[in-house]
């Protein structure tokens, strides 16, 4: 069996995989004494380890040390790369884009769909176009829900508010309200500029993963919601480069 770990930010996901078939699933907080517990006993049976992960060098290292503790199999790690399988990559330092963004629009590039908008709404949010030929058309990055609160609790004294689950986005009549709807307001902006961009661009699709997706779709986002996006591709990348 193979296993497939996409670790970023804040929680990592892991898919379990056997002669092509999905065997298990899960996911744990990224910095969890013991991230994989739930698939222990199946830890003499993983013959690979595939990761894709944003997360600094440090904490890279004492993931691999976890994994190495836990599964006797070699660990390998994928990143961006300046083309694959017909993706060709905008960046010219490709080793500065993150892995999970390169993973998710091979995903959908291996769909073999034409052009597309992939939008990954995690600790930041990246969305990235492509076009029907293969060519990354580039992208955008923003600060992602929790980083938006977080910023104005911790860089705005006197800005105080509650947690508060709305989808409501007139404008506000307290502090709380103020900050959820005007939350809502940017993410439904945010989603008109990435159908527009769409129609600009004749992107057919628009694909959506990361923890706040739902979030995005709420707001008005049309897109396929595709949770484990980022774990497809790695699969594929990894899956070829075993073959090479």
């Amino acid at each position: 069996m193979k296993l497939l770990v996409d670790a970023g930010n804040t929680r990592l996901k892991w898919l379990l995989v056997g002669d092509g078939h999905l065997v298990g699933t899960g996911s744990a907080i990224l910095d969890a004494d013991d991230p994989f517990c739930d698939i222990r006993c199946q830890s003499a049976h993983i013959r690979r380890v595939a990761v894709s992960t944003v997360i600094s060098e440090e904490r890279r290292q004492h993931l691999q040390v976890q994994l190495e503790a836990f599964f006797r199999a070699p660990i390998v790690f994928h990143w961006a790369e300046p083309r694959r399988g017909g993706l060709v990559n905008a960046y010219t330092e490709t080793d500065r884009m993150g892995a999970d963004r390169w993973h998710a629009m091979y995903a959908a590039w291996q769909a073999d769909e034409g052009g597309f908008a992939v939008v990954d709404a995690g600790s930041a949010i990246t969305i990235d176009y492509v076009a029907d030929t293969g060519a990354h058309l580039g992208g955008y990055i923003l600060p992602g829900k929790q980083m938006m609160l977080r910023s104005l609790r911790q860089d705005a004294a006197r800005i105080g508010f509650d947690a508060s689950d709305v989808q409501a986005a007139e404008p506000g009549a307290s502090t709380t309200e103020c900050v959820q709807h005007g939350l809502v307001w940017l993410w439904a902006s945010m989603a008109a500029r990435i159908e527009a961009d769409c129609r600009r661009l004749g992107l057919g699709r628009v694909l959506v993963t990361g923890g706040d997706a739902e979030g995005l779709l709420d707001a008005g986002l049309s897109a396929h919601h595709e949770p484990s996006l980022v774990l497809k591709g790695l699969a594929a990348v990894d899956g070829e480069s075993e073959r090479e």
